[in-house]
């Protein structure tokens, strides 16, 4: 009986502990990754630039980095486990200046970033043509004409007629030029005799013919005048742009001009739990000529910068102040050097009303980035900084100076001491640097994006890259390589001087770049406690020789711990 009794006894003390252990397992699992990435080369980009081995992923955020025996230790029955083979692991990138629903309009707009010549131009119209009824508008994709095509020069609206003579036709390009054929201008009641709006120009030919390239403000007449997508198209459109930031192993964008419509989209697509990316919203609201009328739209609804969620936030208001190099309307303290009227280029607005629109903003705790590429346009928009700083203080509030692509060494130190960012696209001096020389002469195509000088003024986490696009590539191994390099597609190098680092090129891109948004805590390097936003490499962005940088792809781009694009 006895011998009977502790048999019991064992027996139940044995399942108290298996009842124990399972629970301790059970516990274990809870608190184990969903994901672990193992035998890479893991570029934290901490403070101390730690490479890694693994990293370990729970719940959308970094769990831990560390060898790949110390993060497999960590692993429990449902985690997944990537054996990543020896290849890099790098942050997410993070693109601090695109308009990036220009990658999901493929099936929407005719595509013109490929066209050499005027005549393939043409012929891209003419394709797209076919697949519309008459009298269905046609709309072209951004592109730069003069430094991408043979001919160097926009197309005519007669040139257009000739393959479109039935639709009403308009060709957006990079910015502040755009082209219309004769039916689109007819639809807008423009013909010859129609007066230049303040601040652009309907351009005319030696008769006085107009030649259907609209200059700056003059845009807006036939822009507005283009039927709007509807909500499903634009939500597709958004969709399918994510999904293309993705496949280059970008996880985040500032969106550089984000109309009210496009804000509404995304968060459409961020509530329904299908976004790819994560968006900084630079609203650009058309400034109304009644500064009141701009004081309503900043007051608004008591929203102001940094508003949102990891997903979808404001990161400020953008205002447009100058043009730009490759358009040859960047606002110069020198005259152009074949200029014979002292031409300066073109400001969109007074310095005096620039100062107005930024102290409004200010007041009602918005952050604003303007658009300046010039010297002398940088010296203005300085000038209204500094004067909404003595109103209220924005030094700790990260005001950007948008491109500035012709900044002096001295303006870098005024923004420094304001606390003002820069963000920079060196890409622009890709395909378009013979373009800038051509215009403003070698010795400011050679200091244009003045990288390393920036970094050593004004600190490399005061400072972000992006492209631009699509004025520019998207790829951002390509804009780390012109980084490093300095040397557009025939090995031409432009201001040697201004090359920087490896490591400082991606930092541009990820830890730097989270700054824009004021999320360095939330992102940027692979630390515990961010967010697992990740990209394994095809090639080590640390070792390849220079040529090959530009060669490197993303092979899996992981958002929130999520393969979201996989090669």
């Amino acid at each position: 009986m006895v011998c009977k009794l502790r048999a019991l006894a064992i027996l139940g003390a044995g399942l108290w502990f298996a009842g124990v252990a399972a629970a301790l397992a059970q516990q274990g699992d809870v608190n184990a990754p969903d994901l672990i990435l193992v035998n890479g080369r893991v570029l934290t980009l901490d403070e101390r630039s730690t490479v890694a081995e693994a990293v370990a992923v729970r719940d959308g955020k970094i769990l831990a980095t560390g060898s790949s025996a110390s993060i497999k230790a960590l692993a429990g029955a449902k985690t997944r486990v990537l054996d990543v083979s020896g290849k890099t692991v790098i942050p997410g990138l993070i693109d601090t200046h695109a308009h990036f629903k220009a990658a999901g309009l493929a099936d929407y707009v005719v595509t013109m970033g490929r066209a050499k010549t005027v005549a393939e131009a043409l012929e891209m119209i003419k394709a797209f043509a076919a697949r519309k009824k008459p009298g269905e508008w046609i709309v072209g994709g951004a592109w730069h004409p003069p430094s991408q095509l043979a001919e160097k020069r926009y197309l005519t609206r007669q040139e257009i007629d000739s393959v479109a003579p039935d639709n009403p036709v308009y060709l957006r390009t990079v910015g502040h030029f755009s082209m219309a054929n004769t039916l689109a201008l007819q639809t807008v009641g423009v013909d010859k005799t129609t007066a230049n709006p303040s601040g652009g120009s309907f351009e005319r030919d030696a008769a006085g013919e107009l030649t259907g390239v609209l200059v700056e403000t003059a845009i807006d007449r036939v822009e507005k005048a283009v039927p709007p997508w509807t909500e499903d198209d634009e939500i597709r459109q958004f969709a399918i742009a994510e999904g293309v930031l993705n496949r280059f192993g970008i996880t985040s964008a500032v969106e550089g001009a984000t109309e009210a419509r496009d804000i509404r989209t995304l968060q459409k697509l961020a509530a329904s739990g299908k976004a790819t990316l994560r968006v900084g919203l630079m609203f650009r609201p058309e400034p109304p000529a009644d500064l009141t009328a701009w004081e309503t739209i900043m007051s608004g609804n008591g929203a102001a910068s940094g508003f949102g969620d990891d997903w979808l936030k404001f990161a400020g208001i953008k205002i447009f102040y100058d043009g730009g190099m490759t358009l040859k309307t960047a606002l110069m303290r020198d005259a152009y050097p074949d200029s014979h009227d002292n031409y300066r280029g073109i400001a969109q607005q007074t310095p005096e009303r620039l100062k107005q629109l930024i102290s409004i903003c200010n007041r009602y705790g918005w952050r604003v980035g303007v658009h300046v590429v010039g010297d002398l346009g940088v010296d203005q928009v300085l000038d209204a900084l500094e004067a909404a700083d003595k109103e209220k203080s924005i030094r700790d509030r990260r005001f950007v100076l948008i491109h500035a692509s012709l900044i002096r060494p001295e303006q870098m130190e005024r923004a420094h001491a304001l606390g003002v960012r820069i963000d920079f696209q060196n890409v622009f001096m890709w395909d378009k640097a013979a373009t800038v020389e051509r215009f403003l002469g070698r010795a400011t195509a050679d200091r244009a994006v003045p990288t390393r000088t920036l970094i050593a003024k004004m600190g490399l986490d005061n400072l972000g890259a992006g492209t631009d696009f699509p004025v520019n590539p998207i790829d951002p191994f390509l804009n780390m390589y012109i980084m490093v390099t300095r040397k557009d597609p025939n090995g031409n190098v432009y201001g040697a001087a201004e090359a920087i680092s490896r490591e400082q090129a991606l930092r541009l891109y990820t830890s730097a770049a989270a700054r824009y948004t004021f999320e360095e805590t939330r992102k940027g390097t692979i630390e515990p406690g961010k967010l697992a936003d990740l990209v394994v490499l095809s090639a080590d962005y640390m070792a390849v020789p220079d040529t090959q940088i530009k060669d490197i792809k993303a092979e899996m781009t992981l958002v929130g711990g999520q393969v979201v694009f996989q090669r």
